[in-house]
């Protein structure tokens, strides 16, 4: 799993972490928090999750594509983010029994 964390092209010490935070625990702890952020606040942007939450926003920005890749989220319209003042994507929760691949 630490391969998805960590790019090819990433140092050795990147590598070496995202590896710890797989054994750890703290990726699975991490994505659960961040999905509970989703449902409770759907719509927003991952700096806005992050400020409502408390939690890092680069930890959250990390983890929702994580968790789109799981089919826990998805990311759907942009929007202006308040905070930031820039255009970016906003996230929504996936309710249970919608989290099927469709055929195109």
């Amino acid at each position: 799993m630490s391969a998805q964390l960590a790019r090819s092209t990433d140092s050795s010490g990147s590598h070496d972490a995202a590896a710890h935070l797989v054994r750890s625990g703290a990726h699975v702890a991490q994505k659960d928090r961040t999905a509970a952020a989703v449902r409770r606040h759907p719509g927003m942007t991952s700096m806005q999750l992050a400020r409502e939450t408390g939690m890092d926003r680069y930890m959250v920005a990390r983890r929702l594509p994580d968790l789109a890749k799981e089919g826990r989220v998805f990311r759907g319209a942009k929007a202006l983010c308040p905070i930031s003042n820039i255009t970016v994507s906003t996230w929504w929760p996936v309710a249970q029994g919608d989290n099927y691949t469709l055929a195109v």
